[in-house]
Order: structure tokens, then sequence, then C-alpha cells
């Protein structure tokens, strides 16, 4: 039976289809899927590692009873802001590796699919 577009179905070639769109729109949204898992975790660990050291800050200050506790605590925020720094400075490095990742990964996939793409275009018009 033929619809109303004059589209028959079971002349249309599914494998092409699936092989030119499905299969590399599902690979993308793997990619994205697991590029966000990453993200995901590596933010979850970094807002853990800042929580953890703020809340030990304010433990420390609540235990200052004196000049001397309140230099001594005082003295130690210079290592606490230099573990920070460093913690931050490997976090967004962490962060950009992922996306660097992503990035090549995604392109890679792009230029397989065109060239799969090209290849079933040019067997089609032979």
């Amino acid at each position: 039976m033929i619809n109303a577009f004059n589209f028959d179905p079971k002349a249309f070639d599914t494998k092409q289809f699936e092989s030119i769109f499905f299969a590399p729109a599902r690979t993308y949204a793997s990619l994205a899927v697991d590029y966000s898992e990453k993200l995901t975790s590596a933010q979850l660990d970094a807002t853990k590692a800042y929580t953890e050291t703020g809340l030990a800050q304010l433990r420390s200050l609540m235990n200052v009873k004196d000049a001397e506790g309140l230099r001594t605590h005082m003295e130690g925020q210079q290592k606490v802001a230099k573990d920070l720094a460093e913690r931050m400075k490997g976090d967004a490095e962490k962060v950009a590796s992922l996306q660097q990742d992503f990035v090549q990964q995604s392109q890679k996939l792009t230029e397989d699919s065109v060239k799969q793409a090209q290849a079933a275009t040019a067997k089609a018009g032979q």
C-alpha cells in the first residue's frame, strides 16, 4: 500500500539509515553521557574537598581561645590558601582535559560519520 506521500516503507533501506544516522547518534549520546558522568564526578569530588576544608577551618577557628591560638590559626591559613590554590588548579586542569578529550572524540566521530555518509552516497550513486 502506498501512503499519502507515495512512500513505500518496504522499499526503504533501514540498514543504511541505521548506519548513517542512528548509530552515530547513539555513539555521540554515549560519549556525551560518559563525559557528563566524568564531569559530575570531578565536580562532586572538588565540592567535597572544598567543603571539608571549609568545615575544618571553622572547627579550627572555634578552638581559638587566646591570642596564641589565633596566631597559630592565622599562620595555618597561609598553608590552607596554598593548598586550595593548588587543588583549584588541578581541578581546572582535570576539567580542561575532560573537555579536550570530549571535543577530540566528537570530532573523530563526526569525521567518521561524514566519511561513512559519503561512501554510502557514492555507493548509492553507482
